[in-house]
């Protein structure tokens, strides 16, 4: 079931690719350990791939949304596991599991394609 829009969702993206990046100071685990650079490198990568994406908030549309999406997936996996493979769970795991279970959700339930058709966006070369 595909429920969010990929517009909503470009919203998302941005908002929470730049809420990743700034976690470790909000929640007090910037230690500069795998603990705070595990949002900071997934939350500025989310950014970066979301620039790329062929969608409404795409700026360069080369990346095709499917794929976009399955990078969703892949990224909030490692960060649910990322407590775990970097051995830091016992200081701090719940913002890295629920960030992760969220981006898992989005990516899981966002529509693979968007509204806007390619050739009718001002933006696309």
């Amino acid at each position: 079931m595909n429920i969010i829009s990929t517009k909503v969702h470009g919203v998302i993206d941005y908002v929470a690719g730049s809420f990743f990046v700034i976690s470790p100071w909000i929640f007090g685990f910037a230690d500069r350990d795998a603990a705070q650079w595990v949002p900071i490198i997934l939350g500025v990568m989310a950014i970066i791939y979301s620039i790329f994406t062929d969608y409404e908030l795409g700026l360069i549309r080369r990346l095709p949304m499917p794929m976009h999406l399955t990078m969703d997936v892949l990224s909030g996996i490692v960060m649910v596991a990322s407590p775990w493979l970097f051995d830091f769970a016992n200081r701090v795991y719940l913002p890295h599991v629920i960030f992760g279970a969220f981006e898992i959700g989005a990516g899981l339930l966002t529509q693979r394609k968007p509204y806007v058709n390619k050739s009718t966006t001002p933006f696309h070369e």
